[in-house]
């Protein structure tokens, strides 16, 4: 059964924040203390349940045979929506989806908000939150550490359509397999409106050079393939099998060269994970305590959740070929991220408290969730 409350990834103190999307001076502040994982890798793929992925068959043998002994499986992790882009959004920003979130944005619309509500959700509606509404990315610029955005088949750094704009990367076509909904950065005016989006939010290609050097690869990497190679489309406009197939002939390309870099080696961390289930008895499920936002009656179109994907930790700090059953969401991720690098905790993150990765025995206690 899913745990009652949200957990983070690892036990590393910070402090709870609630009713507030402003950075204050406790987001803003330095960390007291050296990250436990110096890197972090966060690789997103694209629509499926637990047991398609990681169960008996699965057409993802690299990931489910090769990759899993190697780290941790999280065997009781979750999507907090559907459709995808509100897991991306909940990733990075703590905040529940909304209407046009839940709807994947086909119109770049401004979000327009009213005020701030409990666990610091920004009250209203759209797609493209103002500068007031914080990331990870502005937490860990603000704290004079780096963060970088590799999105596969993007032209140009920072690709979103203008205000108001339909966006034109909504399907695959055969020359053009980019999906704006995957790159949750581009949904933030404080990251926008920023030199930082163009230096920071690029394409994959560049992803190679900076894994040349520890000091050339960003404290927090956040990579998306495109809507072949997330397992997204199947088949593929451009001809390819898609699905699971092409996710894991990706995965096995990139995954080699996120380990063999010397950031990862100096003990980095890769999270490999799926935005939602698609499967349909399972992908109205929630986990650890979910509740909805002030914005949507629930926060998943189908039910309360986004069903049950599991996530697998790679790091030369995680026991290998182990498990951990405990519940954990996307607002799990953004509150290990948050705890691992010293900051506090934005959106619905500021429930989560955690374990340390391979090492269960250290798991902390969480508070009672309101």
């Amino acid at each position: 059964m899913p745990s009652s409350r949200t957990r983070a990834l690892l036990p590393l103190a910070a402090a709870a924040l609630t009713g507030s999307t402003l950075l204050g001076p406790a987001a803003l502040a330095a960390p007291d203390a050296a990250p436990r994982f110096p890197h972090v890798f966060v690789i997103d793929l694209e629509n499926k349940g637990y047991d398609e992925t990681w169960g008996a068959g699965s057409a993802a043998p690299y990931l489910s045979e090769t990759l899993r002994p190697q780290g941790q499986l999280l065997t009781d992790y979750y999507g907090i929506g559907h459709n995808s882009l509100v897991n991306y959004i909940a990733q990075i920003s703590g905040q529940a989806p909304n209407l046009g979130t839940q709807s994947d944005c086909p119109l770049s619309v401004p979000f327009i908000g009213w005020g701030t509500a409990d666990h610091g959700q920004a009250y209203g509606q759209g797609c493209v939150y103002p500068a007031s509404v914080p990331t990870v990315a502005d937490q860990l610029t603000q704290a004079g550490l780096t963060w970088k955005s590799y999105d596969e088949g993007m032209a140009a750094p920072c690709t979103h359509p203008p205000l108001w704009a339909a966006d034109p990367n909504t399907a695959a076509s055969a020359g053009d397999e980019y999906a704006t909904r995957h790159n949750p950065f581009v949904y933030f005016t404080s990251i926008t409106s920023s030199p930082a989006c163009a230096a920071d939010d690029v394409p994959l290609g560049e992803l190679s050079a900076d894994l040349t050097s520890a000091a050339s690869t960003a404290a927090l990497t956040f990579v998306s393939p495109d809507l072949c190679d997330d397992g997204h489309d199947a088949p593929c406009a451009d001809g390819h099998p898609g699905g699971l197939a092409s996710a894991d002939a990706w995965l096995s390309t990139w995954v080699p060269r996120i380990m063999a870099s010397p950031a990862y080696r100096q003990d980095g961390l890769v999270i490999i994970t799926f935005d939602e289930s698609d499967n349909p008895a399972a992908d109205s499920t929630a986990c650890c305590g979910e509740q909805a936002g002030p914005n949507a009656a629930l926060p998943g179109i189908l039910g309360p959740g986004g069903g049950r994907v599991g996530a697998l930790l790679l790091s030369p700090r995680v026991a290998p070929g182990s498990s951990d059953a405990a519940g954990y969401n996307h607002y799990s991720l953004l509150r290990t991220i948050e705890d691992d690098f010293g900051l506090a905790p934005l959106g619905f993150a500021d429930s989560a408290t955690g374990f340390a990765a391979g090492a269960p025995a250290a798991r902390a206690i969480p508070p009672a969730r309101p």
